[in-house]
C-alpha cells in the first residue's frame, strides 16, 4: 500500500495531484486548513477510485497544524511514499508596502514548510531506498520576481540539489515550475489577469500529467510544455532589468 501525501490538496494543483495519483493507485493523505471541504474531497475520491483518503486539516502556519503533518510525514508505518509540497499563495502589493508579517507568512509556507516536510519525508525515504518529493515552485524562480520568485527560486534550488543528492538512495526529488495556470491563485490574490495573452494559460490536469511523466524519469526539474521551457530560457538571458518589469495589478 503506497500513500501520497499532498498539501494545499483542495483546490487547483494540489487537487489534481490528489486525483490523477489516486488514478495511479496511491492511497492519499490530504492535508489542508478547510475540514469540510477535505471531507467532501476525500468522500469523492474514495467513490471514484476506490483508494483510501485520510484526511488532515492543518493550518501550516501555525506550530500545531505543521507538527501534525510533520508527524504524518514522518511516521514509518503506512509510510508516506510521494510527498507534494504544493500549499502556496502570493501577494500583490509591493514589498515595502506589505506588513512585514505578511511577507514572513509567505516566506514560512513557501519555503520553511516544504523544507521542514521535506527533512521528514527523507528521515522515513532514505532507510527504505525509496520515495518520491515533488515540490511545486514556478517560473518566477527562474528571474527576479519579488519575494514570491525569490521563495520559489529556494524551492528550485533545494530540489535540484536533493534530487542529485538521494538519487543513489533510490528517491527522486523534482521542483515542478508551472507558469500562469488557471486555478484559485489569481483570484485569491484579488489580481486582474485579463492582460496575460491566452496562449500562456495552463490547465492544471495538463500541468500535472507533464509533472507526473518527468517525476517517472528522474528528473530534478519539471517546466510544463514546451512553451514554457522556452519563457524559461529566454529568462535566463535577458537582462535582470527587463525580468524583473511588469507584475499584477491590483484589482
Amino acid at each position: 500500500m503506497t500513500f501520497a501525501l499532498i498539501t494545499g490538496a483542495t483546490a487547483g494543483i494540489g487537487a489534481e495531484f490528489a486525483r490523477q495519483l489516486a488514478t495511479a493507485g496511491h492511497h492519499l493523505v490530504l492535508v489542508a486548513r478547510d475540514a469540510e471541504r477535505l471531507e467532501g474531497q476525500a468522500v469523492a475520491l474514495r467513490a471514484e477510485f476506490g483508494v483510501d483518503v485520510e484526511v488532515l486539516p492543518a493550518d501550516l502556519h501555525t506550530a500545531m497544524g505543521l507538527d501534525a503533518v510533520h508527524a504524518r510525514v514522518a511516521r514509518m508505518t503506512d509510510p508516506v511514499d510521494v510527498l507534494v509540497n504544493n500549499a502556496g499563495y502570493g501577494i500583490s502589493d509591493s514589498f515595502d508596502r506589505n506588513p512585514l508579517s505578511e511577507e514572513e507568512r509567505l516566506l514560512h509556507l513557501l519555503v520553511a514548510v516544504p523544507l521542514r516536510l521535506s527533512h521528514a519525508a527523507l528521515g522515513q525515504m532514505v532507510p527504505r531506498r525509496s520515495g518520491t518529493i515533488i515540490n511545486v515552485s514556478s517560473v518566477a524562480a527562474f528571474s527576479p520576481r519579488g519575494t514570491y520568485g525569490a521563495a520559489k527560486a529556494w524551492v528550485l534550488s533545494f530540489s535540484r540539489w536533493a534530487n542529485v543528492r538521494y538519487r543513489r538512495d533510490g528517491i527522486t526529488v523534482t521542483a515542478v515550475a508551472p507558469g500562469f495556470v488557471r486555478t484559485e491563485f489569481h483570484e485569491r490574490m484579488k489580481v486582474r489577469t485579463d492582460t496575460i495573452p491566452a496562449v500562456l494559460w495552463l490547465d492544471a490536469p495538463r500541468v500535472v500529467r507533464l509533472a507526473l511523466r518527468d517525476v517517472a524519469r528522474g528528473k530534478a526539474v519539471s517546466v510544463p510544455t514546451v512553451r514554457y521551457k522556452f519563457v524559461v530560457a529566454v529568462s535566463r538571458i535577458a537582462p535582470a532589468r527587463l525580468a524583473a518589469m511588469g507584475g499584477f495589478r491590483n484589482r
